[in-house]
């Protein structure tokens, strides 16, 4: 009798299964029917592209070269996702040089994000915004951003002429720059007077939390009671590895979220927190940003602004709100660098296409003859970019003087830490900050 009352009742929940599969499955009818509508029409635009390859191999003047139409197939097809996604063959052939700038594709040509500090390229004089239109005489035009950033490596001490327009330039700028092996030193420090720790952080390598950590440590030691507070400069910082702008961010929290990233799958998302110790010991925190801070640079600014535990001064920030993934394809067959994911700060904004905003903004005096060229387009700009979720803003200056004596927004961040200038958001408000 029990197995029998337990056989009705598993095949009355079977039935009534039946019954709603039977109520909607003229739904799941036609979903299947699009879906297999959609998998038909896939395999239609493949054997097209099979077609396609098959008549050039056939038919093109010259016998071309069957992994170079693959590989351009491959590049074709990445360069209409995003700017960032990118095919990447890895180089196995000895020890090579560079020239020291970030750089990004912008209507078939090659964009500087940024040069970094004390490289070959920044101290030829290029800059934030360079559109670089020739490498040794040969157009760039044409050329996938891997194949234009693998002309501008090779031997050290070899020379790479770049040709260059700059916005208020009639003439294009002719620059010889001697490649060299790029071991940027992505933490600088000193101290500003004798009460303000100074930190410069140029980009996010492998090595930025030790020497952040380093810094820290050196600058308290040489201020001892004195010190009042800290300067942490990111501007025309380009970013790099989404770790160490998490752990940087650890080093100034005590706790609460620093990030979050999220795919196109609910279940993708992951959040990273602070864990208990803030280096600095409470002592107060300001942060300079501009134009050329993009990417892990946001992600640090945004991660203090949010908790309040910083104040952020300069212009808004560049707006490169996702994450890319390298994806190694087998031996001998190269990697991917996908655009996986977005990413929040801890109160959930997605900077994408938008940058961060200041919470005081200070602009430079720029000299005349450079104000044509002292904005950065930002991320907004980027053809075929992730568009923003709201409304886009693009367009914010990156210029920093040469001589610090000229620097509006260092002097601003001085001011504010010695008392001798007040404002609003300084020191920012513990309980405007995000929930921890």
């Amino acid at each position: 009798m029990m197995m029998r009352k337990t056989s009705l009742i598993l095949l009355g929940a079977a039935a009534g299964i039946a019954v709603t599969l039977i109520a909607t499955s003229p739904r799941i009818v036609l979903d299947g029917a699009r879906a297999q509508a959609a998998a038909a029409d896939t395999y239609r635009q493949l054997s097209l592209f099979g077609d396609v390859f098959e008549r050039v191999r056939a038919d093109y003047v010259e016998k071309p070269d069957d992994s170079k139409l693959i590989e351009s197939a491959i590049n074709g097809m990445l360069a209409g996702l995003d700017p960032h996604s990118s095919f990447m063959q890895v180089q196995t052939r000895g020890e090579f040089g560079g020239l020291g700038i970030e750089v990004t594709m912008e209507d078939g040509l090659i964009k500087v994000v940024a040069p970094i500090d004390e490289t070959p390229a920044a101290k030829a004089g290029i800059m934030a915004n360079d559109i670089i239109t020739h490498l040794d005489d040969e157009p760039v035009q044409g050329l996938t951003l891997n194949q234009a950033v693998e002309k501008m490596r090779g031997p050290e001490n070899s020379k790479l002429k770049l040709k260059i327009m700059r916005k208020g330039q009639e003439k294009p700028i002719e620059v010889t720059i001697v490649r060299a092996r790029i071991q940027v030193r992505s933490v600088r420090s000193h101290m500003e007077g004798d009460d303000v720790g100074f930190i410069r952080i140029t980009q996010f390598n492998e090595q930025t939390t030790e020497g952040l950590k380093k810094a820290i440590t050196d600058l308290s030691a040489q201020a001892g009671d004195k010190l009042k507070g800290y300067v942490i400069d990111l501007r025309n910082n380009p970013g790099g590895l989404l770790d160490q702008a998490i752990s940087v961010s650890d080093a100034f929290l005590e706790k609460g979220e620093i990030v979050s990233t999220r795919g196109r799958n609910a279940e993708e998302t992951q959040r990273f927190n602070a864990r208990a110790g803030d280096l600095t010991k409470t002592k107060p925190v300001i942060v300079l940003i501009n134009g050329g801070s993009a990417s892990a640079s946001e992600i640090v600014a945004g991660a203090l602004q949010d908790h309040r535990r910083a104040t952020v001064i300069g212009t808004r920030s560049f707006g490169k709100g996702s994450v890319q993934t390298i994806i190694p394809l087998g031996s001998g067959n190269g990697a991917l660098r996908l655009t996986t994911a977005r990413y929040f700060t801890p109160s959930g904004r997605s900077i994408q296409a938008k940058g961060i905003s200041p919470d005081i903004e200070v602009l430079q005096d720029v000299p005349e003859e450079l104000k044509a060229r002292t904005d950065t387009r930002g991320e907004a700009s980027l053809r075929g970019h992730l568009k923003a979720e709201g409304d886009e803003q693009t367009g914010s200056q990156s210029y920093i003087p040469p001589d610090p004596k000229d620097d509006k927004a260092l002097h601003s961040a001085l001011d504010l830490i010695r008392g001798i200038q007040k404002n609003s958001a300084y020191p920012p408000n513990p309980k405007t900050a995000v929930p921890n």
